[in-house]
């Protein structure tokens, strides 16, 4: 790992100017720089009061030193002196903002671009999970946690709450699950049972909304029906054979109808509430490489979270019945247990 000194840092950043920030959380700040050689640099400063977000930045630093994969962002450095980590800039942001908040980025992302990012996605889960030193698991995998660079290429970010198992390990059990509501998988959110078929919800959530361009814990309207959620939601036009109304109207209707449904249908088998029917990383690979046709896949089941009230979270048990309530905010959270 390369070490990086504060004095060139804070040159890079116009001595971390709130003109070169990029954003903020628990953790801190990320600020953009530039280093004398011209590489932009993202810089990632710990806030000083955060013992949580010290603990994180440590796996994080461990973990992104071991791993290396076209579709991560590069770990360039770290500075000791103040708690900084320095990453590759990425020029387009989040796949967040590009598909929620900025409409004219949102306009710009055609199929092709939504598709080369739903298999770069895939691409760096099967590195994390099975081609890598390391088996990791994120554990909190999200659209703004899916950086894009100047070609729109996915890079997976923020290793904070990622944890790595043994080589036979394919489990664990946490008493404080970590991540964001909505990307959550029910047995990790409920049970604190952690695995690979974790990640791979989160990345059904992600497909999903890419192809639709609509968030999963937004409610949506429908003629005949009270206000459910995105997952439902598809779920219940694609059994219907009515994809064309979700498919995200920003594409004016510019993409391969097939492929659209495909993508769906992987979303939907990601998301299932058995952890044992998603796919892994390494067959939805294949699947996004082989076009299969949704024709020649398993038939999902109905999503693991069913969404019955606008702002009420229901997971819909073995036997139908729903359990208790949870909230259903879009911010990372590190314990779900009572303090």
């Amino acid at each position: 790992m390369k070490y990086i000194s504060l004095q060139v840092l804070r040159a890079a950043t116009s001595n971390f100017s709130i003109d070169n920030k990029l954003g903020e959380g628990g953790f801190g700040e990320v600020f953009k720089g530039e280093l004398q050689n011209g590489m932009k640099i993202a810089v990632k400063r710990l806030s000083k009061n955060s013992a949580q977000g010290f603990d994180e930045l440590k796996n994080e630093l461990v973990l992104a030193n071991r791993l290396e994969h076209k579709n991560l962002v590069p770990l360039l450095g770290v500075c000791l002196q103040e708690k900084l980590v320095v990453y590759e800039y990425m020029p387009n942001g989040s796949l967040h903002t590009s598909l929620f908040t900025d409409s004219e980025k949102a306009h710009q992302l055609d199929w092709t671009k939504r598709n080369t990012i739903i298999s770069g996605i895939a691409r760096g889960l099967l590195y994390l999970h099975e081609e890598s030193r390391l088996k990791v698991i994120h554990r909190d995998l999200k659209p703004s946690n899916v950086l894009l660079d100047l070609d729109m290429n996915p890079k997976i970010s923020d290793f904070g709450l990622s944890r790595a198992f043994g080589e036979d390990q394919s489990m664990d059990i946490t008493k404080r699950p970590v991540g964001t509501l909505g990307y959550m998988s029910p047995e990790y959110a409920y049970c604190g049972q952690v695995s690979t078929k974790s990640d791979m919800y989160s990345f059904g959530v992600i497909v999903i909304e890419i192809v639709t361009g609509r968030r999963n814990n937004r409610s949506l309207e429908d003629y005949d029906t009270a206000s459910r959620y995105l997952l439902s939601y598809v779920w219940e036009k694609w059994n219907a054979g009515s994809m064309e109304e979700v498919v995200d109207s920003c594409l004016g209707g510019r993409y391969p109808e097939s492929e659209a449904l495909n993508c769906v249908h992987i979303g939907l088998l990601c998301v299932q509430e058995d952890p044992s029917a998603r796919p892994d990383a390494s067959e939805v690979v294949l699947m996004l490489d082989s076009h299969s046709t949704s024709m020649n896949m398993r038939t999902p089941s109905r999503p693991a979270f069913c969404f019955t009230q606008p702002g009420v979270v229901r997971h819909a048990t073995a036997n139908g019945q729903l359990s208790t309530p949870v909230s259903d905010n879009e911010v990372t959270i590190s314990d779900l247990q009572p303090r």
